[in-house]
């Protein structure tokens, strides 16, 4: 490896660090929902839009993030992506309400920028044999990030379970889900700080004429026989003077433009609607449902991030070699089968209290609150909440609901967790990566960051809705019926990815501009 690629591929790997801070923080909030849900009084809008909060935050970074790049440099946007993240640690820990929990995660959520200037930074500044992977290092870091908060959730939940002072003069056994939060301050911290030190992108360089700066980033990054025909290249497909952002805003609907577009919105609504962001920020919360109880819901939530980080690294490994189209056909395909396992294992539960069932639950529900229920089996969990909200109240259910489910549930728990776990691998080797390494290619070099702007916004959206309804859809359609959904929208997204999208390995920015333009 000469010390050029060398270079760019450290550059690469602490730009993605930001894929890191973004994982835990879009994740630290599955170990924290049953904490605060009980601690605030939140209802099923409430929880939904506690989780949601950030992306709906997203919405709005999307709309600026992209332009903003533009305007100021892909480094100065993700400095100011990295302050946000940090602030959101701080506040979302020492929140004292819904309110203020609410706002401070909407906060991080403006940072989630992160999502499309990372990768438009590692695609400007890679060869194009390794732009796959190195803008893959980026979805790597979302992974691990994920991966990361689990096991930092599961800790601090073993941990406030511990009898030990320490433990009670930090707070750790009365407010875990504090820790949990205030936890990602260390990383992002971290980024902010390793970010001053790096160069702006050559092409952002060029698009603004300060040629002799981008010709000395390209000679620490790229062989220096190479630079003459790079700058070439890419000072022919920019604009002699910068476009005001209205032109470029209207250029996103031109002719030549329009179809790279509407491959981004598909590849975006896919990556979400199938339900990604419902499985890993409610992990614990669907594992509960499995019958298998809280502190084992923790654990099981670690594997979803081992599973993330293993074929995160397959589909590094594959996406340059094997292409982009191959990926995401077969990860479309496994996330369909994955979920039909999931909801196939969900609509075989029977429910079933048992007296031994009611006195074992009686030091937090009175035993004959659930004495009319002995004996009966229920079909589903619809039917078995709603008896069992009848009879102790909607309050006492969301206090004691793992529990009861733990207690009466018959369910293949097996193959609920297989099914998690494949929609994880079809989705980590597939929609997970290549959808943002296709989003860093598609777009013409002078409107690519509103470009990924606008199908960010889109995909921010869709993921938006996915989390605030997650909720509500389980107790209002039923697990399996929630996971059926997700399915269908899987294989109706895989005919559609077959049909239109062509394969864009191997090709520089400049000739896949030209390839997906049309007259």
């Amino acid at each position: 490896m000469s010390p050029q690629t060398r270079h760019t591929v450290l550059i690469a790997s602490i730009v993605s660090l930001g894929g890191f801070v973004f994982g835990f923080d879009a994740s630290v909030i599955s170990g924290v929902v049953g904490y605060v849900r009980q601690e605030f009084g939140l209802n099923d809008w409430q929880t939904g839009f506690v989780v949601s909060a950030p992306t709906l935050g997203a919405v709005i970074s999307a709309l600026c993030a992209g332009p903003l790049s533009d305007k100021i440099g892909r480094k100065r946007t993700l400095v100011i992506i990295a302050f946000l993240y940090t602030l959101s640690a701080i506040a979302s820990a020492l929140a004292v309400s819904f309110t203020t929990l609410s706002a401070a995660r909407f906060i991080g959520g403006l940072a989630f920028g992160s999502l499309m200037i990372a990768p438009i930074y590692i695609a400007e500044v890679s060869p194009a044999k390794l732009r796959g992977r190195l803008v893959s290092i980026n979805q790597l870091n979302i992974v691990v990030g994920l991966s990361a908060a689990y096991f930092v959730n599961s800790l601090i939940q073993n941990l406030s379970q511990q009898d030990l002072q320490w433990v009670t003069q930090l707070g750790l056994s009365d407010n875990p889900w504090r820790w949990m939060l205030g936890f990602e301050t260390l990383p992002a911290l971290a980024w902010f700080l390793l970010l001053l030190a790096l160069p702006e992108t050559p092409r952002w360089l060029l698009l603004k004429g300060r040629e002799e700066e981008a010709r000395k980033v390209l000679t620490r990054l790229h062989e220096s026989d190479t630079v003459d025909a790079e700058v070439t290249e890419i000072r022919d497909t920019l604009p002699q003077t910068e476009e005001p952002l209205l032109k470029r805003v209207i250029e996103l609907f031109s002719p030549k433009v329009r179809f790279a577009i509407l491959l981004g919105v598909i590849v975006g609504i896919a990556q979400q609607i199938t339900g990604v962001n419902a499985i890993y920020f409610y992990a614990p919360t669907i594992f509960e449902q499995s019958g298998v109880g809280t502190n084992a819901a923790f654990t099981q939530a670690i594997w979803v991030g081992i599973i993330n980080v293993i074929f995160t690294l397959v589909s590094m490994a594959c996406i340059d070699r094997f292409g982009r189209r191959p990926l995401l056909l077969g990860g479309l395909a496994g996330v369909f089968i994955s979920m039909l396992l999931t909801s196939w294992g969900f609509s075989e539960a029977t429910y079933q209290l048992t007296e031994e069932d009611a006195t074992a639950l009686s030091e937090s529900i009175p035993p004959h609150a659930l004495s009319p229920l002995i004996g009966q089996t229920f079909d589903s969990d619809l039917s078995f909440k709603e008896a069992i909200s009848n009879a102790i109240g909607p309050e006492q259910l969301t206090q004691n609901e793992s529990a009861l489910i733990q207690a009466a549930i018959e369910i293949n728990a097996t193959l609920v967790l297989v099914g998690i776990l494949g929609f994880v691998a079809s989705f980590a080797i597939s929609l997970g990566p290549v959808m943002w390494v296709l989003f860093s290619e598609m777009f013409p070099n002078r409107i690519r960051g509103i470009a990924i702007s606008f199908v960010g916004l889109v995909n921010s959206a869709v993921s938006y809705v996915v989390q605030l309804v997650f909720p509500w859809e389980l107790n209002t359609l039923g697990t399996a019926t929630t996971f059926l959904i997700y399915g269908s929208f899987a294989l109706f997204f895989l005919f559609l990815v077959a049909a239109l999208l062509p394969e864009t390995k191997g090709k520089s920015l400049e000739s896949l501009e030209h390839d997906l333009a049309r007259p």
